[in-house]
């Protein structure tokens, strides 16, 4: 199976990665979109989980033609194979994650805690065992190794994953911290150190606040892709240089959500519409209303009745009365 698209790629976020916020920024720009970090175990002991994600990668794949990789986390290749031959035909690649930050990783050992020298040969281990066992092509999301290691150990240890299998990597040039996601900027001369030793495509994460972030990131890492997270969650037109108005990107993203009912809980839903809205109006007098109001919300309807009636009247606009012109034009409104 060939490498997808690189070039624009929605970052896995807990809780985020559903697909209809994948399909939205593939709707606007991205190239590719990554799930949630999912738990091998749990595929393969809870059906329930299991049926939950293998619904979400279908009807995403069904619905739009999604380009979607799927994140695993541990560190028995094992469990990782077998969890991964259950989505593999629902996906176009298989990452593996070596950078989450939380507690829970440090007590499981996985994720960022796997980034330690002693722990080379296991991780090797993993990612041979995945590109040799599993269709789709494998990759690999890190952060910078341990500070305590020789500042070249990033990029000494990529290029082991790259002899044992992996077809791209992804770097979050940042340490690992569990009490704070980020440690300062991320240091972009490692990505492009990075990009110049090894033979795979690189994929450069951080430092994207704007559509000109984007474009300078790629300039100073010569990376073959830009991947963003947090960002994306208040902006998730940002790979098509638009800031869309927050009411109409949040009623396209609550109509994808009515055409894949069941993929994306309420609690989510709810949380990326409160990022939309909240990405350019928290400082707006009637912000605080607006939060809330929004938990009262009991489905999709709710929400799209409350942004339709009392937040569109708090801004001062007109009605959103035309679902279908309220969407022929994402470009930013000011408030």
């Amino acid at each position: 199976m060939a490498i997808p698209d690189l070039t624009y790629i929605a970052a896995p976020m807990v809780k985020q990665s559903d697909a209809p916020f994948r399909m939205l920024t593939q709707r606007h720009g991205a190239t590719l979109a990554y799930t949630q970090m999912l738990d091998p175990h749990k595929l393969l002991e809870d059906r329930d989980y299991l049926e939950f994600h293998q619904r979400d990668l279908t009807f995403g794949r069904d619905a739009c033609n999604e380009t979607v990789v799927v994140q695993l986390c541990g560190n028995d290749p094992e469990i990782i194979v077998q969890a991964g031959k259950k989505i593999q035909d629902l996906c176009s690649g298989i990452d593996l994650n070596l950078g989450c930050p939380q507690e829970h990783a440090r007590e499981d050992r996985y994720g960022g805690y796997l980034l330690a020298k002693k722990d080379w040969p296991l991780v090797q281990t993993i990612v041979s065992a995945m590109s040799h066992l599993l269709q789709p092509p494998t990759s690999v999301k890190l952060r910078l190794c341990p500070s305590s290691s020789p500042p070249s150990s990033t990029v000494e240890f990529a290029t082991l994953l790259e002899q044992a299998g992996a077809s791209w990597v992804t770097l979050h040039a940042r340490h690992v911290s569990a009490r704070r996601r980020r440690q300062g900027a991320a240091d972009l001369d490692v990505v492009r150190t990075l990009k110049t030793a090894l033979r795979v495509p690189v994929v450069s994460n951080g430092n994207v606040r704007t559509w000109e972030d984007v474009q300078k990131n790629k300039e100073e890492t010569q990376a073959d892709g830009i991947m963003v997270g947090e960002t994306l969650l208040g902006n998730p037109c940002i790979f098509a240089n638009i800031i869309p108005d927050p009411v109409r990107v949040s009623l396209e993203y609550l109509e994808i959500c009515k055409e894949l009912p069941d993929i994306a809980t309420h609690k989510t839903i709810e949380t990326h519409v409160r990022h939309f809205i909240e990405f350019q109006c928290s400082r707006r007098p009637w912000y605080n209303k607006f939060r809330t109001a929004l938990p009262a919300c009991e489905g999709v309807h709710d929400i799209e009745h409350l942004l339709r009636t009392k937040v569109t009247r708090w801004r001062g606009k007109a009605g959103l009365k035309n679902h279908d012109a309220c969407l022929d034009d994402l470009e930013c409104i000011t408030d």
